[in-house]
């Protein structure tokens, strides 16, 4: 277990990233996309519903999601989120954008501070 100091904010933007990744994987309900965030990344991304619940309406009302109405495996009702055709190139183009820039700061992170000088 990571404690509290460990976790990390996320940069404007990566939730929608990693929700839009989580729901690629397959239809599921917003409680479920949390848990998978927290456990995948070790206990750093932890996203309260606060945060949650305005990014899924958010990727809906811009048609990257689809939701419906289905009983959870605990027999609960719940809102089940699956990625649209939309939502697929949208995260394509993201991914390659956020790996594109993860490249590069990890290059500027990774200069040897005497050869700079």
């Amino acid at each position: 277990m990571v404690d509290s100091s460990q976790k990390a904010d996320l940069p404007q933007g990566t939730l929608d990233l990693l929700i839009l990744k989580i729901v690629a994987l397959e239809a599921v309900h917003g409680y479920a996309i949390a848990l998978r965030l927290q456990q995948i990344s070790g206990d750093i991304v932890q996203v309260p519903g606060g945060s949650l619940y305005p990014a899924l309406h958010r990727l809906a009302n811009r048609g990257f999601l689809k939701s419906e109405w289905k009983e959870t495996e605990t027999g609960r009702d719940a809102k089940f989120y699956r990625l649209t055709k939309k939502g697929r190139t949208h995260l394509e183009a993201e991914t390659a954008s956020w790996r594109r820039l993860a490249g590069a700061v990890g290059l500027i992170l990774d200069i040897d501070e005497e050869a700079a000088s």
